[in-house]
C-alpha cells in the first residue's frame, strides 16, 4: 500500500483490544492487505505503560472523555465514563484486571447465537489469545500474544483482603477458574512491572508486516455504500485525517471494532439503526435496525473506603517511587490499583431464581480509596472494598446527539432502573458482604476505623453507608456491552458470524457484539472476540 492509497482488502475501524487482535491475525495472511484505522494519537506517553498512572489519562488527550445523560436513581448525576482513545484502546487505559468470567456466561451467549460462542468452542480461542504465567488451569493459554502476570509489588494490604475473605467463610482460589471461582489476587495484562496492551501484544509484532498499514490520528466519519445492489454493500469509509476527508475502500470486507459506544453510534451515523431515530437527525436510511444503540449493559460499581494505616497507594506519587520505578520496574507504581476480588452470591440471586451456585456480585479491593470516579488523587490512607453488580437487569441505549460525527453521543446506562428492583437490592446486599468483610479480624488490623468515604461514615449505620455510597458515589466499572447484539433472531444487529444484518460487507469485532454481560472483567472477552472475528472472515 502506498502512502497515498487508502484501499486494502479489509479496512478495520478501532485499534483496541479486538480492533487490534483481528488486524494481527488477518494480516498473518501475506495475500490480503489490512488497513487499521485509530482515532487517537500512538501510544507514546509514559503515563500509558506505568500501570498505577492509568487514572491519570481521565479526561486527557488518550480518553473519548464521555459522560452518561444524568440518571435518575443515582441522585440525577451524570457518570464519568472514559474509553480508550489510542492504540490499544481500552487496553491501554485499563486497570488491567484480566478476569475471564465463569463459562455459565458464553453459554449464556451461545443461547442465543449459537455453539460457536459456547464456552468450549471459546476455550481455544482463550488457550491461543494468554500468555498465562504459571497456568493453573488447562484452559489457560501459555503462549499466546497477550501476556497475564502475577502483580510484582502487591501491597500488603492485599493479602489483608484475601485473609478477610477466610475470615468471612469465603473461598481463596487459583484466578480464571471456568466455575466454582472465589477470592483471588487480580492477574494483570503486565510484562515484567509494565502494562501490556493489545498494542503490545498484537500490533507491535504486526506492525512488522508490509500487509498491514496502520493510521493514527484517523476519524472515521460513516461507512459508505453501494446501494445499487440488491443488499447494500459496503464500500468503505469515509476517515478525516490532518483536517482532510479522505474515503478508505475496502475491496472485501469493513471491519468496525471501536467499541460499545462508538460503534453505534458510526452504525447510525452510517444509516444503520432504528428509522425513526435517523430520520428525526435527517440521516438517510440504509437499513432499519431498531437494535443497534439498544441493549446497553453495564457494569456499576459501589465502594467503601475506610481510613487506612501507612503503606497504601497514597505514596505511589512521591518522587522516590518513579525513581524506583523507572530504574527496576518495581514498587507502587506497577501495581493496577484493583489488586483483588472475589465472587459471591447474595440471597437476592436465592429470591430470584438465578442459576445456582452462580455469583450475582463481584467484590473488589484496592489498596487505595478509590474516590471521584478516580478524576481526583487519594486524599488520604485508605483503601476500597466495592460490590460490582455483575448481571444487571437494566438496559440502557447509545443514541445520537446529532448526525454530526464529531458530537458525543448520548450514553443512556439507565443504571438500577428494572422495574422489580433487582439490581439495587442486590447491590446494598453487596455492600453489606463488604461491611462484613470490613469488621474481620484481618481488616480491622489495617484499618483505623475512620472513613476517607463516605465521609463522617463513623457515624452512620452500615446501610445508611451503603445507600449514601450507592446512590452519591457508585460509577461505572468501564465494561459496556451489547449495543450492536449478536444473535440468531432477526431483532439481532449482527448474526453468529458478526455479519450486520441488512447489508453486505460489513462485520462488527468488539464489546458491542455481546449480548449479555460476563461475571467477570471485559478487556479478555473483548479480544477473544476479535480472535474469533479473525477466524470468521478467514473463512476457518
Amino acid at each position: 500500500m502506498s502512502a497515498h492509497d487508502l484501499s486494502a482488502d479489509y479496512v478495520i475501524v478501532g485499534a483496541g483490544s479486538s480492533g487490534a487482535a483481528v488486524a494481527a491475525r488477518l494480516s498473518e495472511d501475506p495475500g490480503v492487505s489490512v488497513l487499521l484505522l485509530e482515532a487517537g494519537g500512538p501510544d507514546t506517553a509514559l503515563e500509558l505503560h506505568v500501570p498505577a498512572a492509568f487514572s491519570k489519562l481521565f479526561r486527557g488527550r488518550y480518553d473519548w472523555n464521555y459522560d452518561t445523560v444524568p440518571q435518575p436513581e443515582l441522585k440525577d448525576r451524570t457518570v464519568f465514563w472514559p474509553r480508550g482513545k489510542t492504540l490499544g484502546g481500552s487496553s491501554s487505559l485499563n486497570a488491567m484486571m484480566w478476569i475471564r468470567g465463569f463459562a455459565a456466561d458464553y453459554d449464556d451467549w451461545a443461547e442465543v447465537a449459537g455453539d460457536r460462542w459456547s464456552w468450549n468452542a471459546l476455550v481455544p480461542y482463550f488457550r491461543r489469545a494468554e500468555r498465562t504465567e504459571d497456568a493453573t488451569h488447562p484452559t489457560q493459554g501459555t503462549n499466546g500474544a497477550q501476556r497475564v502476570e502475577h502483580q510484582r509489588d502487591p501491597r500488603a494490604q492485599t493479602a489483608a483482603f484475601l485473609e478477610a475473605a477466610i475470615e468471612a467463610g469465603h473461598a481463596v482460589t487459583p484466578p480464571n477458574l471456568p466455575d466454582h471461582q472465589g477470592f483471588s489476587q487480580t492477574m494483570v495484562s503486565q510484562h515484567r512491572g509494565a502494562r501490556a496492551s493489545t498494542a503490545d501484544a498484537y500490533l507491535r509484532p504486526a506492525r512488522r508486516r508490509a500487509n498491514l498499514r496502520v493510521l493514527t490520528n484517523a476519524f472515521v466519519r460513516r461507512v459508505t455504500f453501494d446501494s445499487d445492489t440488491e443488499v447494500p454493500r459496503a464500500t468503505g469509509v469515509y476517515v478525516e485525517i490532518g483536517g482532510i476527508t479522505r474515503h478508505a475502500a475496502a475491496r472485501r470486507e469493513v471491519i468496525l471494532a471501536g467499541g460499545a459506544v462508538n460503534t453505534p453510534q458510526l452504525l447510525m451515523l452510517s444509516g444503520l439503526g432504528s428509522a425513526d431515530h435517523l430520520a428525526d437527525l435527517g440521516i438517510p436510511i440504509i437499513a432499519d435496525r431498531p437494535g443497534v444503540g439498544a441493549n446497553l449493559q453495564d457494569h456499576l460499581v459501589a465502594g467503601l473506603a475506610p481510613s487506612a494505616h501507612s503503606g497504601t497507594l497514597y505514596g505511589a506519587t512521591r518522587t522516590a517511587e518513579l525513581a524506583r520505578y523507572l530504574t527496576t520496574r518495581r514498587g507502587m507504581l506497577t501495581s493496577n490499583v484493583a489488586e483483588a476480588y472475589g465472587f459471591v452470591r447474595t440471597d437476592v440471586a436465592d429470591r430470584t431464581g438465578m442459576a445456582a451456585e452462580l455469583p450475582d456480585i463481584e467484590i473488589i479491593f484496592a489498596s487505595a480509596p478509590y474516590v471521584g470516579e478516580g478524576l481526583v488523587p487519594p486524599p488520604a490512607e485508605g483503601l476500597t472494598v466495592g460490590a460490582i453488580l455483575l448481571r444487571p437487569r437494566s438496559r440502557g441505549t447509545i443514541r445520537l446527539r446529532s448526525a454530526d460525527p464529531a458530537d458525543k453521543p448520548l450514553i443512556d446506562p439507565r443504571y438500577l432502573s428494572d422495574s422489580e428492583g433487582v439490581d439495587r437490592a442486590t447491590m446494598l446486599a453487596g455492600l453489606a458482604e463488604c461491611e462484613r468483610l470490613l469488621s474481620t479480624p484481618a481488616m480491622r488490623a489495617v484499618t483505623t476505623g475512620g472513613w476517607v468515604q463516605p465521609e463522617g461514615g463513623e457515624d452512620m449505620t452500615p446501610h445508611e453507608r451503603a445507600e449514601l455510597s450507592l446512590r452519591r458515589y457508585s460509577h461505572t466499572l468501564y465494561h459496556p456491552v451489547g449495543t450492536a447484539r449478536m444473535g440468531t433472531d432477526a431483532d439481532a444487529v449482527v448474526d453468529p458470524e458478526l455479519r450486520v444484518r441488512g447489508v453486505a460487507g460489513l462485520r462488527v469485532a468488539d464489546a458491542s457484539v455481546i449480548p449479555s454481560l460476563i461475571r467477570g472483567h471485559t478487556n479478555a472477552p473483548a479480544i477473544v472476540v476479535g480472535e474469533v472475528a479473525a477466524d470468521l472472515i478467514r473463512g476457518r
